[in-house]
């Protein structure tokens, strides 16, 4: 298992992101824009040009981060905008920390298979933590 850094920003993410790559260095692992998403998905023409994913890898962790979309989630509180990802090994192992790390929480995304391929879950726990667990389904 392991724990990566998510970011959310309101629109400055691609700016932030390409100053992180200037900084460590490396390539963008995945780069999507809202766009690039399901098109019922709900989002504002104005803003289809957000950035809905990146990921920089730097050693062996991970750097990722979103755009927040107008109606997704509460606004964006500048503090208290990132996530504590967790690689899940498999649908199981996501099922107990979701279970574990939600109780007395509050969870904004129940697990539940997604377009992009993954089993994942989003919530805070009851310390204020936000936290997402995302595993890949294997391929049929």
């Amino acid at each position: 298992m392991s724990l990566n850094t998510y970011l959310t920003f309101d629109g400055n993410c691609r700016e932030a992101f390409e100053f992180y790559r200037s900084v460590f260095g490396g390539k963008f692992e995945s780069f999507q824009t809202f766009a690039e998403g399901p098109p019922d998905s709900g989002v504002p023409e104005e803003e289809k040009d957000r950035v809905m994913h990146v990921s920089l890898p730097i050693g062996p962790s991970m750097l990722m981060g979103s755009d927040r979309a107008s109606g997704f989630g509460p606004p964006l509180t500048v503090g208290n905008n990132f996530s504590i990802s967790i690689v899940g090994q498999s649908r199981e192992h996501c099922d107990e920390v979701f279970a574990k790390l939600s109780a007395g929480g509050s969870v904004a995304m129940p697990l539940q298979e997604t377009f992009w391929g993954a089993y994942y879950g989003l919530w805070t726990d009851r310390f204020g933590i936000n936290w997402m667990v995302n595993y890949t389904l294997p391929k049929e």
